[in-house]
């Protein structure tokens, strides 16, 4: 988030492509980009701009973050990505959910994403509670995004990529799907949002 990332090699960078082909094939396959896309961004969303800590260096995979409420299903998506992770041991775990999140945009029609590799694995994993509340609201958002050093517009322009997915009741106490496409990355979200329509979800 705003860093700059070390220059990788030449050796790194044909595995960050060789690997993008990978993802998508396994994207395409298994219409998971929703959950890829969460994991990479709940990796990266615990984010603390004043403690420069947590952020998106790979220690989502640890059971002890895994556990913590906002990921809740998570596990599915650490799961479904370790096999072809495997194939490349020379990327570390921060590129790889990042490179699989920006390539479950692309899969599913959003932008092309520029990816800066370079992010090196931490052990540590953040503690619970940097991540959103769907329960509280908007001045439980600005604190949380204002850890991450964001903007009321960044929150509403982050708040747009629910157009991919559903909510779960196992995981979030919500079902069905945000938008009507769930599968297709496009302004869904705000659209219906906008028109007032009574979605989709229910308790």
């Amino acid at each position: 988030m705003g860093k700059c990332y070390p220059t990788v090699s030449e050796e790194y960078q044909k595995a960050v492509e060789k690997c993008k082909k990978k993802l998508r094939g396994l994207i395409a396959e298994k219409n998971c980009a929703p959950i890829i896309l969460r994991l990479a961004w709940h990796s990266a969303g615990t984010y603390d701009v004043k403690t420069k800590t947590g952020g998106p260096f790979g220690t989502i995979r640890h059971p002890d973050e895994l556990k913590h409420e906002a990921n809740n299903g998570l596990d599915i998506a650490v799961r479904l990505l370790e096999p072809i992770k495997e194939q490349f041991p020379i990327l570390s775990y921060a590129d790889f959910y990042q490179l699989a999140g920006v390539v479950a945009v692309e899969v599913t029609g959003g932008p092309d994403i520029p990816f800066h590799p370079g992010r090196q694995d931490k052990t540590e994993p953040p503690p619970e509670g940097r991540l959103p509340d769907a329960k509280k609201g908007s001045d439980h958002l600005r604190e949380v995004f204002g850890h991450m050093g964001l903007s009321d517009k960044d929150i509403v322009a982050l708040s747009g990529a629910h157009t991919l997915g559903r909510c779960h009741k196992e995981r979030s106490g919500y079902e069905g799907p945000w938008t009507y496409n769930p599968l297709i990355f496009d302004n869904s979200y705000f659209k219906e949002l906008l028109s007032g329509e009574k979605v989709v979800l229910h308790n």
